[in-house]
């Protein structure tokens, strides 16, 4: 009886993680994602000389890397030994720490641009670059 209920939980394993891991390379691939249409708006802003390319961009790689850091928390549920644990942990401070640089970053271009009297005409953070 007990192998039968451990084999049912093995399965349940099993179909968790893989569960997980699409769930961890949909974050990824939407991070991506986000970044490549960020430069690519950012370069044709910036050929049209636009002067808000700083400040979009510094907001799409915000952006990508918060569903990057997404797929790296999801990536910790699968996590066999200490090894793999540290190395997350350092990934996920890493990306945190460059967020929140960017984000500091993001706040100083704004005020910067207000000081300056220029209208800001930039999404607000939470929208997405492509909008």
């Amino acid at each position: 009886m007990l192998e039968v209920i451990s084999l049912g939980l093995d399965r349940v394993y099993y179909v968790e993680v893989i569960i997980i891991r699409i769930a961890i390379i949909l974050c990824d691939m939407i991070g991506v994602a986000v970044l490549m249409a960020t430069v690519f708006r950012s370069i044709v802003n910036y050929i049209h000389k636009d002067r808000h390319v700083k400040l979009m961009l510094a907001q799409g790689i915000a952006l990508a890397l918060e569903f990057k850091l997404a797929g790296e928390v999801l990536r910790t549920v699968t996590v066999r030994d200490w090894n793999e644990l540290v190395i997350l942990g350092t990934i996920i401070a890493l990306r945190a720490a460059i967020t929140l640089l960017i984000h500091f970053e993001i706040k100083a271009e704004k005020s910067e641009q207000k000081s300056s009297g220029e209208k800001i005409e930039i999404e607000e953070e939470n929208k997405l670059p492509l909008d």
